[in-house]
């Protein structure tokens, strides 16, 4: 016995005709398909390919063809047809012959015996002349005795009254359109079941095999009465049913409808009935004895012939197997590109998760990652301490963003079920699934009027609350939830999913954490080698170091700024290769190894041949590139005479107190530790140039980072650094100096570290 709870979700329905006959055609014929469907009963004759099928509505009190469709009236040929029609008069228009081409006599054709009121459960015929219907081949397909031009056909048909019956609810009682009618039914036959011949014989069998009026579920009900109700059901409706005639007749059909019945397909019924056109769905039907069945209905409207609708005839079949099938290969479908969704979801997961820059960038992704794809809602919360009695919201997400600023506290989400298992997965490290949460927010919040008031609005209906996992600690909590109407009740299978989602994001907030206290310690490094600036009198000085995108807050480049003794200044600035802690660490000592060099009192040129030397000796930097410059004890008029040395480093920037700007690039030699043994073997040595620096002048430093830019010209980023410095007014200080040039020529990303200094020789007091 099947009953609903094994036959899945309602089944999608089958499209309306788009005419009355075409509809009574497809409802027919279709009910015929799936009738030779059922393992139970014997197999229907083959309806030829591209074949359709005849029906007629005979009135039994006139003898008269009420109704036909367009198979129908096409049988009768080139004669036109005009309805009602004798059944006599359209024989002789389809020229209706037994199979040997004899002409019926008397009443012993089928469709006269029909309009009598008898039942004929199949019988052979033979139709003759244009019109007729052709075979797949497009071939019609003659018997014996036949013409070459006939067509064989399969009546069967049977009254829709008993004239006779008194008290069981018939339709001869109920219609207000006469004493009764019958239906009858033509099917063209295949050449293999027609016979000829010594083989009519299997006329017999084809006739057990094919009883259409006994077989097929039938019922006629009255639309001129209220509520549309049944007036006759063939002993097949009650047969698949188990509802007999006397307890139907006078009722609606919906009687068939139950709890799970389709109300989208029954109101689409109820539609096509109330604008009177045909209509076929499947509908989830429930029998006598409560067991439910999928039932195809194709309901047809039937007319007279003043095109007045007197009655609506159905045809069921139960299709319960072919439905079943169809839903199991849909599910499978449904879990195979499940599963596709779930594998592009870790793989995109895992891309985002491994570029996040720190840990709220990784909690942003995350949440972004999971909805809308897996959850409406999404929370993630990292613990202050380890038991997770404090917890900061580092990130939230929504299908809505209405609700992101609801998600924003932790009050609407604080649901006595979601908490309690919060505490557990903090305790255990385990996920935890709430399928269902309740729907009145007084009874989450119901002291907090405010809070109950956003839970309800945040419309929340399944969640789950799975940890952050790294390295084996739990480091916080991410809260998923579905809301009405969007989202379902989870299932093990989501939490699973979520979990490894979650394990991912955990690892990357670890990774992140990790690389945040390597990059604090990194600065830390970095501030403790690069000086601070010292106060020189009648110079003043701002200095700016930034670091690449690519680096870890620490790098190669430095600036320097060294009072002497003798009342000169050196000042300084190079770039290491490089953009990790060797590069910073390298850094440190050849600005060390400079300093110590300037301070004994060596020109420019010299003090940077030694530095190679001892870069190329001690081997502490692969490469490196150094300007240095010495500005001479200052003279009565504030100037100072400024002696430099360039060893493969951009050349300064010197503006003169009338704004003319000067490159000075006179002097340039190799990268320090490019060229093994420089100054040895070769007897080579850096040089020097000597240029006047009046008071009032600024002199500018600067490293690659600023120019060396990707996809971008070089010598075009340091013309740009030139006009800035150009437009600059002439007392600009130092600090707006090196602001402005930042604000104007910083690379929109920045991968190359950028140190930049700016010294301005004051006038005397």
């Amino acid at each position: 016995m099947t009953r609903y709870s094994d036959l899945g979700p309602d089944a999608p329905a089958g499209p309306p005709g788009d005419a009355v006959e075409r509809a009574v055609d497809q409802a027919v014929a279709t009910s015929v398909e799936s009738f030779g469907e059922q393992p139970s009963t014997p197999a229907m004759p083959h309806v030829r390919g591209g074949a359709q099928v005849a029906v007629l509505m005979i009135d039994l009190s006139e003898r008269r063809i009420v109704y036909a469709n367009t198979t129908a009236l096409e049988l009768a040929g080139d004669r036109p047809v005009r309805l009602p029609i004798g059944v006599r008069e359209w024989s002789e228009a389809a020229r209706l012959t037994d199979l040997d081409g004899r002409p019926y006599t008397g009443e012993g054709s089928p469709l006269a015996r029909i309009a009598s009121g008898e039942t004929v459960s199949g019988e052979p015929v033979a139709l003759h002349g244009p019109g007729l219907m052709p075979d797949r081949d497009g071939v019609p397909v003659p018997g014996e005795g036949a013409t070459a031009s006939s067509t064989l056909v399969w009546v069967t048909g049977f009254a829709l009254a008993d004239p006779g019956a008194q008290g069981q609810g018939t339709y001869a009682q109920s219609s207000a359109t006469g004493p009764g009618r019958a239906l009858a039914v033509l099917l063209p036959l295949s050449d293999s079941e027609a016979g000829h011949g010594e083989d009519r014989d299997r006329m017999g069998f084809l006739r057990d095999r094919a009883v259409l009026a006994t077989e097929m579920s039938f019922t006629i009900s009255d639309p001129q009465r209220e509520d549309d109700p049944l007036a006759w059901v063939n002993p097949s409706f009650e047969r698949l049913t188990g509802y007999p005639l006397d307890e139907v007749a006078g009722r609606n059909c919906r009687f068939l409808q139950g709890p799970n019945t389709d109300r989208s397909a029954v109101r689409r019924v109820r539609e096509a009935l109330r604008e009177r056109r045909a209509i076929t769905e499947v509908l989830l039907n429930y029998r006598r004895d409560g067991t439910a069945f999928w039932n195809q209905v194709s309901i047809s409207p039937v007319h007279d012939g003043d095109g007045e609708l007197v009655n609506f005839v159905g045809v069921q079949s139960d299709v319960t197997e072919r439905v079943v099938v169809e839903q199991e290969r849909r599910a499978a479908l449904a879990d195979a590109e499940a599963a596709r969704a779930q594998l592009r979801l870790l793989a995109e997961a895992t891309t985002q998760m491994t570029t996040a820059l720190d840990v709220a960038d990784a909690c942003r992704r995350f949440s972004r990652i999971v909805v809308p794809e897996l959850a409406d809602l999404c929370t993630v919360d990292l613990l202050d301490t380890p038991d997770g009695a404090t917890r900061e919201r580092m990130a939230v997400a929504a299908r809505d963003a209405d609700d992101e600023a609801l998600l924003s506290r932790s009050g609407p989400l604080g649901a006595v079920r979601i908490e309690q298992q919060a505490e557990t997965a903090v305790r255990t490290g385990k996920p935890y699934l709430v399928q269902e949460l309740p729907d009145d927010g007084r009874e989450v919040h119901p002291d907090d009027p405010e809070a109950a008031d956003a839970y309800e609005r945040l419309r929340l209906r399944s969640a789950m609350v799975v940890p952050l996992l790294g390295r084996g600690r739990v480091l916080g909590l991410v809260t998923l939830s579905t809301q009405f109407p969007y989202g379902r009740r989870w299932t093990q299978r989501d939490l699973h999913l979520a979990s490894d989602l979650a394990g991912r994001a955990g690892l990357a907030v670890d990774n992140a954490r990790l690389y945040e206290v390597e990059r604090a310690a990194a600065a830390t490094l970095q501030h403790s080698l690069l000086p601070a600036l010292p106060q020189v009198p009648g110079m003043r000085v701002a200095a700016r170091y930034l670091v690449g995108a690519d680096g870890n807050q620490v790098g190669g480049d430095w600036y320097d700024v060294l009072p002497m003794p003798d009342g000169s200044v050196g000042a300084a600035v190079g770039d290491v290769v490089g953009h990790d802690l060797s590069a910073a660490a390298a850094m440190g000592q050849l600005r060390g190894v400079l300093r110590s060099y300037a301070w004994g009192g060596d020109a420019p040129g010299p003090v940077l041949d030694r530095c190679d030397q001892l870069v190329q000796g001690l081997d502490i930097a692969a490469m490196a590139t150094a300007v240095y410059a010495r500005f001479g004890p200052v003279g009565p008029d504030g100037g100072r005479e400024l002696t430099y040395a360039n060893a493969g480093h951009p050349a300064p920037l010197l503006r003169d107190p009338q704004g003319r700007l000067h490159r000075l690039d006179a002097h340039h030699s190799p990268m320090l530790g490019a060229v093994p043994e420089f100054g040895r073997a070769a007897g080579a040595h850096r040089g020097g140039a000597t240029v006047p620096c009046a008071a009032g002048s600024l002199l500018v430093f600067y490293t690659d980072g600023l120019t060396d830019i990707i996809g971008e010209d070089a010598d075009a980023r340091t013309e740009l650094i030139e006009r800035t410095l150009e437009e600059l007014p002439s007392d600009a200080d130092p600090e707006r100096v090196v602001e402005r040039v930042l604000e104007v020529c910083l690379p929109d990303r920045l991968d190359d570290d950028i140190a930049l200094l700016a010294i301005r020789l004051d006038h005397p007091a």
